[in-house]
């Protein structure tokens, strides 16, 4: 895109020229608007928890900013000559429940008539202008903590191919329901570099996000990264999307795995739907944020550390996974 008026204001704090999750636009010197928009097609069969997924996953972008969420615009693709309206209707009050937990109201929304079912939300929130948390800040010596288990990508994938159980969905569902308002509330009370969630590109490609945004590089743990369960079965049993497979033919650019096995590549990786929050901090308070995660009844690992762009060989920064 040019450099024209339309993506540049002096209100403008964060525009499309990174590779931040939401846009931020100052409104006056105590608020700045926060905006994002996902929306994607269904990735489990039941409409009801489509909804609670889509609703979570859009809103996440807002508390990876630091931001609260005010209010939400609906966006619906529908088949409407060959998909009942009432499981629309499923679809909708799952998106409504998850808005209704994250206090965050819905104001209207658009629809369409569209050959495959489609669902999401265009969220805006609020944040002072100086407590904006962006993707840019980490620094060497930061810890890297993970506020949520990886490997939804395979699990929901194995839905489709009816090779996973119900226990495993069912874990996996709630995982991406579950929103990141804990997670970004702990974030603020103890302070952090920077901060991302975990969503299409893999755990991979948002570091990668990161490591380029801040001039860095980062070690990684592979035995430390919590996985859903199953995850790792499917990862081993081929049962894998494309998504992930693409995820991983761009981290390979930019990733050194050693002797990394296949299916652990795979997971770091996997394309994730509503993941957690991937924050980087001051390694002395890593300790005070895991315990200020636990306060807020969520859960965090430390998987790894940032370290030095002069740890690469060459003029970008590294991701480094060991065992």
């Amino acid at each position: 895109m040019n450099n024209s008026a339309a993506v540049h204001h002096d209100d403008l704090l964060v525009g499309i020229g990174g590779s931040d999750d939401a846009g931020v636009y100052r409104i006056s010197d105590e608020v700045a608007l926060v905006q994002t928009v996902d929306f994607f097609t269904p990735i489990v069969d039941e409409a009801y928890d489509w909804g609670r997924i889509a609703a979570a996953n859009a809103l996440s972008d807002v508390y990876a900013m630091g931001g609260t969420p005010l209010t939400a615009l609906q966006l619906v693709g529908w088949p409407r000559d060959t998909l009942p309206f009432d499981l629309l209707g499923d679809v909708l009050e799952g998106g409504a429940a998850v808005l209704e937990e994250a206090r965050c109201t819905l104001v209207g929304g658009h629809s369409i008539d569209d050959a495959e079912p489609k669902y999401g939300l265009a969220v805006t929130g609020v944040v002072h202008p100086d407590d904006i948390v962006g993707n840019d800040g980490a620094r060497p010596g930061d810890a890297l903590v993970l506020t949520k288990p990886v490997g939804t990508g395979l699990i929901t994938t194995g839905i489709k191919r009816g090779v996973v159980d119900q226990a495993v969905r069912d874990e996996a569902v709630a995982t991406m329901a579950r929103l990141n308002a804990a997670a970004a509330r702990a974030m603020r009370r103890v302070g952090v570099s920077a901060a991302t969630d975990v969503t299409g590109f893999g755990l991979l490609g948002h570091l990668g996000e990161v490591i380029r945004a801040g001039g860095v590089s980062a070690e990684i743990s592979l035995a430390a990264v919590p996985l859903l369960p199953g995850a790792e079965q499917l990862a081993e049993g081929n049962v894998v999307p494309g998504g992930t497979r693409r995820n991983l033919e761009a981290a390979a650019r930019f990733t050194q795995f050693g002797d990394t096995p296949e299916a652990g590549k795979l997971l770091l990786a996997d394309a994730q739907t509503s993941g957690g929050l991937l924050l980087t901090i001051e390694a002395p308070l890593a300790d005070a944020l895991l315990q200020a995660l636990e306060d807020e009844g969520e859960h965090g690992a430390v998987i790894g550390q940032v370290l030095g762009r002069d740890f690469a060989d060459g003029p970008n920064g590294v991701v480094k996974v060991v065992s």
